[in-house]
């Protein structure tokens, strides 16, 4: 009886179901494709590109500027045209996915850690505990995300790390908020009761037998997160805040061809800007088709 009562969400039919569900939806499908080509591209970026765009060997000052097609010096065809410092934008985009990508996930993921073990502490320990960490999260979620990131880095300077450190204290608290409320549902079932019975550990009553079977909106939250935080780090860098110009991302490419924008030169700012907005829009598309999924109450 105690086995049946102990029970675990299975995994696989957990990935089964996200899997079919993105399947079903045309939409979702196309979506889901084309964030795979976009992470496979990062990952094989330094292979892909015609040209690592930060290498001062490789850029030339005298192909600044050219248009998409031009022709470079050494007889190369720039595709996507250069920026002001002669760099390829198809090359400077595809290392600013790597950054953005790199941002968004690493502080959606720690935050997703953070956030995650003090929700499943403030539900099964209740009381002061939970009084203490459920004012912390009013607190962080009552001012507005960018402007807790724009004091804090404003504060403690540019960096992809103090970028990543400004994102997961903004982020951690969404995550505690939804895994406290899953909790609290799991906390009064039966096999909760039967784990505490036999006198299991606190840390496997809570990592081992409530978050699985909290998974479901914490991978639909975690999903669409990494796009709020890529966006975010976007806004940050964009503003001269966020990241230096030595650690490129897709919103620092976006603000180099800000000024120019307006004189013709388009292609500076109006590619890394629909690279963006494509990533962000297919991580959503994926991660609002999860919410549908895993949530029986809302599919049709």
């Amino acid at each position: 009886m105690t086995a049946a009562v102990l029970r675990k969400p299975n995994s696989e039919t957990l990935l089964g179901r996200a899997l079919n569900g993105l399947l079903k939806s045309p939409k979702a499908t196309v979506a889901a494709v084309v964030l795979v080509l976009l992470l496979l591209a990062a990952a094989v970026g330094p292979w892909l590109a015609p040209q690592n765009p930060y290498d001062l060997m490789q850029i030339s000052i005298m192909d600044a500027r050219l248009p998409p097609g031009s022709e470079s010096v050494d007889g190369g065809i720039y595709w996507l045209g250069t920026d002001g410092q002669g760099r390829d934008m198809l090359s400077a985009m595809i290392y600013g996915l790597r950054t953005s990508l790199a941002v968004g996930v690493v502080s959606g993921v720690v935050a997703l850690g953070v956030g995650t073990a003090l929700g499943l502490m403030a539900a099964y320990f209740g009381g002061r505990v939970d009084a203490l960490i459920m004012r912390l999260v009013d607190l962080m979620l009552g001012f507005p995300t960018i402007l807790v990131a724009l004091m804090l880095l404003a504060t403690i300077g540019q960096g992809v790390g103090k970028v990543m450190f400004a994102l997961v204290l903004v982020q951690w608290a969404l995550f505690a908020r939804a895994v406290r409320g899953a909790a609290l549902v799991e906390k009064g079932k039966e096999y909760v009761e039967a784990a505490a019975c036999l006198d299991l550990s606190k840390a496997r009553i809570l990592f081992g037998h409530l978050l699985p079977n909290c998974l479901p909106p914490l991978i639909v939250i975690g999903t669409l997160q990494v796009a709020n935080a890529i966006s975010a780090e976007a806004t940050l860098s964009f503003l001269g805040i966020g990241l230096p110009i030595t650690e490129p991302s897709l919103g620092l490419l976006i603000a180099n061809g800000y000024e120019v924008l307006m004189s013709g030169q388009y292609w500076i700012s109006v590619y890394p800007g629909l690279l963006l907005v494509l990533l962000v829009f297919s991580i959503n598309i994926v991660g609002d088709r999860l919410r549908e999924v895993l949530n029986p109450r809302l599919e049709r």
